[in-house]
């Protein structure tokens, strides 16, 4: 088993996301979205201003996953607009180290933070047709709050589940 941790993203961090971004996506995305949709939110998600605003800040986090010195996976966290509440934005890791506990240690490294945070639930959203993402999130108990169809421009859209945990009594809350 490979040696893996988790830290803040940093500027020498940003192509090499990119990378395994795309790596990740084009594995994963093709049955479910276009290419064309992929490379757009890729693009968009994935250039250094966008990555930037993870660095330094006090409401939005990028956390990589390194295994054996190489970047591997990701995951990215912000506050939102409603109190209490945190929201995944993204968790990926490359296709061959699936299955491997990754997956969940960084989904305990979010919620862990969102707790240090104050918040008592922990929303994402996940596409309806992201039959693993949605697997492996219903094992970790979160539950399906609405369906949602989010405009992502140039006519592409996002039809989703936002999902939502609660964090209550799982003894994160450490200020």
């Amino acid at each position: 088993m490979p040696l893996c941790s988790l830290r803040p993203l940093e500027v020498r961090d940003f192509d090499v996301v990119g990378q395994v971004a795309r790596a990740i996506w084009l594995a994963h995305y093709v049955t479910i979205i276009t290419t064309a949709q992929i490379e757009y939110m890729l693009s968009g998600r994935f250039n250094a201003e966008n990555l930037r605003r993870y660095l330094n800040s006090s409401e939005r986090w990028m956390d990589v996953l390194e295994c054996d010195r190489s970047l591997v996976g990701y995951c990215s966290y912000a506050v939102t607009s409603v109190s209490g509440e945190m929201k995944l934005e993204q968790l990926y890791l490359l296709p061959q180290l699936h299955g491997r506990g990754f997956g969940r240690q960084m989904l305990e490294h979010v919620e862990r933070a969102a707790g240090r945070q104050g918040a008592q639930r922990l929303v994402l959203q996940v596409n309806k047709r992201n039959d693993k993402a949605l697997a492996f999130y219903r094992r970790a108990n979160f539950t399906v709050r609405e369906e949602a169809v989010f405009d992502v421009g140039q006519g592409y859209v996002m039809d989703d589940y936002v999902m939502v945990k609660d964090l209550a009594g799982l003894g994160f809350h450490l200020r």
